[in-house]
Order: C-alpha cells, then sequence, then structure tokens
C-alpha cells in the first residue's frame, strides 16, 4: 500500500552537514551525500566486490544475526502470541552471513537475514577512516546494518539519526512524535531490538484492527533511498525501513544535544509506569501536575524564594547533580 508525503530534498556535493541540517525538526533526504564513499563504489561494480571490500576490515569478532523463515516475507516482528519473536537470533561470523546472503541471492523465497547496529569501529575497524562523513559531533555512535530483503517495524530513537544507504536500495516510512497514539506500539518491556515498536504491518495495514493507523498514514512521509543517498531523520521520529536489495548495507550514525550523564529518558518513562499508573486516579493528577511544573514547562521564577546558593545549585542539572540523583535513585530502588 503506497501512502505518505515525500520528504525533503537537498543534492549534496560534500559529506560535510550545514547547520540547517542539524537543527531541523523534520526529515531531509541527502541525495548523493557519500556517493564518493569507497563501500559505494564497490557496491555500484557488484556485491562480490563489496563483500571482499567488507571482509578487509572485518576483525572476525562475532555478531548477532537475526534469521526469519521466508514466510514472514522479511517482517521482523512478534509470533502471532506477542510472547516471542518470528525469527531466530544466533552468534555468528560476519564473513559467513554475507557469503551465505550472496549464495541465496537468486532464491525465489530466501529466508532473511539481518545483522543489525554493528558497532563499526568494534567489528570493521578502519573501516570508518576510509568511509569518513564531517560531523560536528565527535562522540557520535557509527553502527553498520546489513542483510537482504526485511522490513523493520516503525520505531523511534531518542538521539537523533544519519542514516547513509551504502549497499542496495532502502524504503524509508515516517511518522511525526505525535502519531504515536495512532500507531498502537506494542510492549514497552518486551521489544524485538530494544525499542518499542508498531503492531501495525505498514505495508498491509489493517484498518479495521487499526482504525486510528488512517490518521498516521496521512501524516506519513516516505522516501526511497540509493547506495550514496542519506537521510536525517530527527530525535522522536518514528521510522519504518525496508530493505529492497538481495544485498543491503546501511550506515548510521546517532548523536544526541544533551550530554550523555544525563540518562534517557526511556528509563525515566518505565520507572514512571511502575510507580505512578497504578496511583488512584486523584494521586495521578496530582503527580501530573508535579511532573508538568517540575519538568514540562517549568515556571520562570521556580527558584526565586530560595537563596542564591540554593536556587543555583536547584536549577543546575550538572554531571556532580546528576551523579547524586542517580545515587539516590539506586538507594531508592534497592
Amino acid at each position: 500500500m503506497d501512502y505518505g508525503t515525500p520528504i525533503e530534498e537537498i543534492e549534496c556535493s560534500t559529506s560535510a552537514l550545514s547547520d540547517y541540517i542539524y537543527s531541523s525538526e523534520t526529515p531531509i533526504v541527502l541525495r548523493g551525500l557519500v556517493n564518493e564513499w569507497p563501500i559505494v563504489k564497490k557496491s555500484k561494480e557488484s556485491n562480490e566486490a563489496v563483500i571482499e571490500y567488507l571482509n578487509r576490515f572485518y576483525n572476525g569478532k562475532p555478531v548477532n544475526a537475526f534469521l526469519a523463515e521466508p514466510e514472514t516475507q522479511g517482517r521482523i516482528f512478534y509470533n502471532d502470541s506477542v510472547d516471542g519473536f518470528n525469527f531466530a537470533q544466533s552468534q555468528v561470523y560476519l564473513d559467513d552471513v554475507l557469503n551465505r546472503l550472496n549464495g541465496i541471492a537468486n532464491q525465489q523465497s530466501p529466508p532473511t537475514f539481518y545483522v543489525g547496529s554493528l558497532e563499526i569501529n568494534q567489528h570493521l575497524p578502519g573501516f570508518a577512516l576510509e568511509n569518513e562523513l564531517n560531523l560536528k559531533f565527535n562522540d557520535s555512535r557509527i553502527g553498520i546494518w546489513l542483510g537482504n530483503h526485511s522490513i523493520v517495524a516503525p520505531h523511534f530513537d531518542f538521539p537523533d539519526n544519519l542514516a547513509c544507504c551504502v549497499i542496495g536500495e532502502r524504503r524509508f516510512t515516517l511518522f511525526p512524535p505525535e502519531q504515536h497514539q495512532n500507531l498502537y506500539v506494542g510492549p514497552l518491556d518486551f521489544t524485538p531490538a530494544g525499542q518499542p515498536i508498531s503492531m501495525v504491518d505498514i505495508k498491509h495495514p489493517d484498518l479495521q484492527k487499526f482504525p486510528r493507523f488512517e490518521a498516521a498514514m496521512e501524516a506519513a512521509k516516505t522516501t526511497k533511498l540509493q547506495q550514496g543517498d542519506a537521510i536525517f531523520i530527527p530525535s522522536m521520529w518514528w521510522h519504518s525501513v525496508e530493505s529492497l536489495s538481495v544485498l543491503n548495507g546501511l550506515v548510521n550514525y546517532w548523536w544526541r544535544d544533551s550530554p550523555a550523564y544525563l540518562g534517557v529518558p526511556n528509563t525515566a518513562l518505565l520507572h514512571a509506569i511502575m510507580s505512578i499508573k497504578a496511583l488512584p486516579k486523584r494521586q495521578r493528577d496530582a503527580w501530573k501536575s508535579i511532573f508538568t511544573h517540575y519538568v514540562f514547562d517549568q515556571p520562570s521564577d521556580m527558584y526565586d524564594h530560595l537563596p542564591d546558593n540554593v536556587k543555583l545549585q536547584q536549577s543546575q542539572i550538572s554531571e556532580v547533580t546528576v551523579r547524586k540523583l542517580r545515587a539516590q535513585l539506586m538507594n531508592k530502588l534497592k
């Protein structure tokens, strides 16, 4: 099923990102951003050439791979009872996976092999030096995704995300953060790959079972990337990624504009569900007001009634403050 409006596109002649992209609150497609990368040039030669290129960097460490049977049609998802998954995970060697992918490339209905979010510097040392991107965040996490035909359900990432298509074609379908309620999200504490996912099959949505998804479809944005293209996905945007070729590769950069010592909000959400969700409504309403005051809509004069030294301590979230708060939380959770 086709839906979604096109995403803004920029033709790129350099691998440096402008401040316009870093500050964007909506997705942007960057055509040709990594056209000059060696891996992109190898992938345009042949699958054998790009596999040989990747194996040149592989250091032999085992990797985690997903295997889904042909009847799943590449959809990485739950089983029917949502108490397990429709794929198996195993520790394998990357060169074996790549050779297996090449061997089944011409099968009519092959199984799905999928190696996701492999940290490049840990498994492919030297790759990032030859395939370099100029980012203003030096501490970005770099991962690579490799496999054949697959589709990953809509999910969101907390960091900003730059995804570079380096092998094959990929289709991206994105939904704004406010579409969360229309995506019918599955369990928060039991997920296929760490992030909560939409339970809707976005290729064949059942609008009788998931009627609000029609509103998400109207708000969706979509694009198809070729080798050398990239897409900027802002923090919290839901996105589904479909791999369209017999061999696909995607290099991701994740970064955040807040210090890592602050942790991730999803941890706070899980704690809030545990400690607040089951309270009587009057208590939940009271805590909602407190959260609004301290977190979501702080008054400008929030600490003006305190002595100056205390006001400074309360208004700043420094690394020292975070360490103290984390220690308090750990003690209370015990």
